[in-house]
């Protein structure tokens, strides 16, 4: 983990859809909620521009944050985040606390290489179809990796990369290989051109 997320928070006691709006419109703020870790959910806000700043970069989805609600830093990793249909901006954002004893469950970006020096594509003349951009896996927090990497250097036509060819870190799972050969889903192919 390169890089640390840090957000500061502050506790809101007004909720509803009246009291989120006057949040959002006076305020430059978003309604925000924490949960879990064994203890109540509790409802924040935080700075709209901390988040949108935050949210540019992929690795905020996929790491564990700290937030600062009224000065006492919590760790957490983000659940859900609603946006505006039309500006996609910020509305809502959920925060799962931390644990570092217990399993994360998330969904970690694949981030492809070697897709020009592919044998299938440099020397057969194929093409590439990337078919899922993302993979949930399961690990401690101290294992979650930003993405994790696919090598298509030695992929000849005619083959289809699946997630049992994902090279894990030491510690993290795919929880959906643990069901049975079934639930190995394709991730990549490389077919004619």
């Amino acid at each position: 983990m390169s890089v640390n997320f840090t957000l500061n928070a502050t506790n809101r006691t007004d909720e509803g859809k009246g009291a989120s709006r006057r949040l959002r419109r006076l305020e430059k703020k978003i309604p925000a909620v924490i949960y879990g870790g064994g203890k109540d959910a509790q409802s924040i806000s935080i700075e709209l521009r901390e988040l949108v700043k935050a949210i540019e970069n992929e690795a905020f989805y996929s790491h564990v944050l700290t937030l600062i609600i009224d000065g006492q830093p919590q760790q957490a990793v983000i659940k859900a985040m609603q946006r505006h249909p039309a500006k996609n901006t910020p509305l809502h954002a959920d925060f799962l606390r931390v644990d570092a004893a217990q399993k994360l469950t998330m969904k970690v970006p694949l981030h492809y290489t070697n897709q020009e020096a592919c044998v299938g594509v440099k020397t057969e003349g194929g093409s590439i179809s990337i078919i899922a951009t993302e993979v949930e896996i399961a690990c401690l927090p101290n294992n979650l990796p930003e993405y994790l990497t696919v090598d298509l250097l030695g992929v000849h036509i005619g083959t289809t990369l699946h997630l049992s060819d994902i090279k894990l870190p030491e510690g993290v799972e795919i929880p959906s290989l643990a069901q049975g050969h079934d639930y190995d889903q394709p991730i990549a192919n490389v077919h004619k051109a």
